[in-house]
């Protein structure tokens, strides 16, 4: 029997092998450029910081590209492999199959001859000859069609199996091929990433050189002002020692003590504590003593300006105002402690001025309100004949209350939320023991005679006199500018020693000054301490208040019931309006 023919259905489909390897030379070539590119892009210098950091952003896309190429290349060559095993095992399983059947078919006729001849032997009848003839006949072209039954499916089969193994392939190949160009789209990217990252990091450096330049110029101005505090502070400690120098006439010592206690004043100027050598000139004219008069001229114009712009027939003023010590304390630890802007308090600027003020109003309200009211008013007068006539008329008054209220050191630490630390700071700049302190910052007044002006300067902007008119005796309210006197002489200890009589008419004090031989006219220049009396030239003395000092020919004075409340005032030394003064034997 002739071999049956089959056609090699997958013959040529190993070209297929050099589309990948064209596909992998692409994805070479590509990737070559790309890191030439990136090379050319990002590592051209790495003089800086910021050029590195660049550099090794772009190092990392391109490992992450490379290292996907890679994938992809390995992963195409894997199904290449595959196919060609694929096609080997088809061309093996045709041959077997062809071999198979051709045994097969030569059995089947082997056992047909064999048939027919022990046939031929046993029977005579020609019909079954015949019928054993034909139904070989029919074996064989059976067979013969199985055989190109079975070629044709297996032909199918291989084209089909070549078929799939192929698009596979072709689809790898275009799936590597994507994945280059994206690896290639995705470096070209990080790279323009790389150099806008470089661009931003350059940005940011000139900004942070910029900021660096700001910073320094603030320190510089932060320590042109710890230098002027530093020089305030000089010159206060220098006005202390020259009377020690001056005593001390021998001994090298002298320099070595001054420059320590230079040293230990400076370290002091710089933190809450250098409000102690705020009463020194700045170098700008202004003083704690000038700027804490000022404050209390704005208080004082505020208080006229109620009244001046209201009608009214009874003025009833009350409350009191919270003492300067506390306002500055408040100012020192608010100010010298601000995360924001800290600032040294030894000297005195309009910018510390603003702030300072603003302070000493948060710390003291002033209300007013009117109110009107009818009254019985009863009245005497003669009827002519020698007899007093009572006559009672009823009329209406508008009444002006005036009430000054203010909030302690301790309500300001609540308002402004201190720490614990500047809570112990601000306790401590209050204590006992520093009042001498604060009298020399404030008045400038140290110790001596000037421990009466400090009581009745703290006692500046209350009004109404309640506490001093109620402290001498009276049910209600009296003319209290003597009552005021007194009351700051008793602080003193003065009533009790018999420096300051407790009196109040103004008649009487000078009566008993004079009656001592304490008594000096008004053209004399009075010192802190003394007792300031005026009138109006009708030769009767009608107000008194205590000298705070004598500057250049003028006279500072403290007084109560000066308009309803404690205020400070000026004259020219002289002045018509001074009746004369009485001089305490301190």
């Amino acid at each position: 029997m002739a071999d049956i023919k089959t056609r090699d259905a997958v013959k040529g489909t190993i070209k297929t092998i050099d589309k990948a390897a064209i596909a992998t030379e692409r994805m070479k070539s590509a990737y070559a450029k790309t890191k030439d590119k990136a090379e050319q892009g990002c590592y051209a210098d790495e003089s800086s910081a910021t050029e590195y950091a660049a550099d090794r952003l772009s190092y990392g896309a391109d490992r992450i590209k490379d290292e996907g190429i890679h994938q992809f290349n390995k992963q195409g060559q894997k199904a290449v492999k595959e196919t060609r095993e694929n096609i080997g095992k088809a061309k093996d399983k045709i041959s077997a199959y062809k071999q198979k059947k051709a045994t097969k078919a030569a059995e089947q006729h082997n056992n047909g001859l064999q048939i027919r001849h022990g046939a031929a032997s046993r029977s005579s009848a020609p019909d079954s000859v015949q019928r054993a003839k034909s139904q070989f006949i029919k074996t064989r072209q059976q067979g013969k069609k199985t055989v190109k039954t079975t070629a044709r499916n297996a032909e199918k089969t291989v084209k089909a199996t070549a078929k799939g193994t192929v698009k596979t392939t072709q689809k790898s190949v275009k799936t590597a091929q994507a994945t280059s160009k994206a690896a290639i789209k995705t470096a070209e990217h990080s790279a323009k990433a790389t150099k806008a990252a470089a661009k931003a990091s350059a940005k940011a450096a000139q900004r942070a050189a910029q900021a660096a330049k700001a910073t320094a110029k603030a320190t510089v101005t932060a320590v042109k002002a710890a230098v002027k505090a530093t020089i305030a502070a000089v010159k206060a400690i220098i006005a202390g020692v020259k009377a020690l120098v001056a005593a001390i006439v021998a001994g090298g010592w002298i320099a070595v003590v001054i420059i320590i206690v230079i040293c230990l004043i400076a370290l002091i100027a710089g933190s809450v504590f250098g409000i102690f050598f705020s009463g020194e000139d700045s170098g700008n004219g202004m003083t704690m003593q000038s700027v804490v008069r000022e404050i209390n001229a704005e208080y004082d114009t505020r208080l006229d300006e109620i009244q001046s712009s209201t009608t009214y027939d009874v003025l009833e003023m009350s409350g009191s105002r919270a003492v300067w010590k506390e306002v500055l304390a408040v100012y020192s630890v608010k100010t010298a402690t601000d995360p924001d802007n800290p600032q040294e308090v030894a000297t005195m600027d309009e910018g510390k001025k603003q702030l300072l003020s603003g302070i000493f109003l948060e710390m003291n309200e002033i209300s007013s309100r009117t109110e009107s009211k009818t009254e019985t008013v009863i009245t005497e007068s003669d009827d002519g004949h020698g007899n007093i006539v009572q006559t009672e008329t009823t009329v209406t008054r508008t009444y002006l209350y005036i009430t000054v209220s203010h909030k302690t050191a301790d309500e300001m630490a609540d308002l402004y939320g201190f720490n614990e630390e500047q809570r112990q700071q601000l306790s401590e700049l209050l204590a006992e023991e520093n009042n001498s302190l604060w009298s020399a910052v404030l008045y400038g007044i140290s110790v001596g005679d000037g421990e009466i002006v400090t009581v009745a300067l703290s006692q500046v902007g209350n009004v109404g006199g309640q506490p001093y008119w109620s402290w001498y005796g009276f049910d209600g309210r009296a003319e209290w500018c003597a009552c005021f006197v007194s009351w700051c002489a008793n602080e003193c200890g003065y009533i009790d020693s018999g420096v300051i009589p407790k009196f109040a008419g103004c008649v009487n004090g000078v009566q008993w000054f004079k009656d001592r031989g304490q008594w000096q006219d008004n053209d004399f220049e009075p010192s802190a301490g003394h007792i300031f009396f005026d009138w109006e030239c009708d030769g009767e003395v009608d107000h008194v208040g205590i000298v705070e000092k004598c500057e250049n020919g003028i006279v500072y004075t403290v007084e109560g019931n000066s308009g309803d409340a404690c205020r400070q005032k000026q004259y020219a030394v002289g002045s018509s309006v001074i009746y004369g003064y009485g001089i305490p034997a301190y």
